[in-house]
């Protein structure tokens, strides 16, 4: 059994295009990422499916705003029986524990991990936004952040990974940019192998497009599965 989970992440435009993804997963994938994308074409409806097929859902929205607004989003999110999802952590402490609050109130509470550094950024993007830590130095800093707010884990790559599982060592940690050793980057610019980010201290390893979009999704979905596995 694997240390860690593998999400799929079902990055499709709309609900026609996840039940055919769908019913090309193999079994043994139990959690699925609803992200920006699918949730704005179908709403809350999209969730339905995976709640019927048992699945664990990962509502990544990543929530960004004034402490009451998200506060009403996860308590609806929870009435939609969302097990985990995304809080930025630059939205700073009273959003943090606002958020915190609302998910302890709720009758099954989701879990909640803050975004520190989005995967697709880089150092040079770090200094066009006049942000003077580095990447690393950021990640820990806002994980520091979250965590004492009271937030179950962080979103962060791989790269980090190891320094935030050793500042925090009960924490959720959710890695997305997981590519093969052969496969395409995309818009990803810090990415790992899944066996990388195991080893690294990830406990949730997201994967769209190496899956979603693979000419066989069972087979892509096995070789990322045995990788974690190594």
């Amino acid at each position: 059994m694997s240390r860690a989970d593998l999400i799929v992440a079902l990055d499709v435009p709309n609900a026609a295009a996840m039940e055919l993804k769908l019913q090309q997963m193999p079994e043994f994938v139990e959690w699925y990422k609803v992200g920006l994308e699918l949730f704005c074409a179908e709403g809350p409806a999209v969730l339905e499916p995976l709640k019927k097929r048992g699945k664990k859902i990962f509502l990544d929205l990543k929530l960004h705003d004034i402490p009451r607004t998200v506060d009403n989003a996860v308590k609806t999110a929870a009435e939609h029986g969302v097990n985990l999802m995304t809080v930025h952590a630059i939205g700073g402490r009273a959003m943090l524990e606002e958020a915190v609050r609302a998910a302890k109130a709720c009758e099954n509470p989701p879990k909640l991990v803050a975004v520190t550094t989005l995967t697709s950024l880089s150092q040079d993007d770090f200094e066009d936004l006049g942000i003077k830590r580095t990447v690393s130095e950021q990640a820990i800093e806002l994980g520091r952040l979250a965590i004492s707010s009271g937030i179950d884990g962080m979103v962060t790559s791989a790269h980090e990974a190891k320094a935030l599982r050793e500042a925090f060592p009960e924490a959720i940690l959710v890695t997305p940019g997981i590519r093969m050793p052969e496969g395409d980057l995309g818009d990803q610019k810090r990415v790992a192998t899944p066996s990388f980010a195991v080893a690294q201290g990830a406990t949730h390893l997201v994967v769209g497009r190496p899956i979603v979009q693979a000419d066989d999704p069972v087979l892509a979905a096995v070789a990322i599965f045995e990788d974690m596995n190594k």
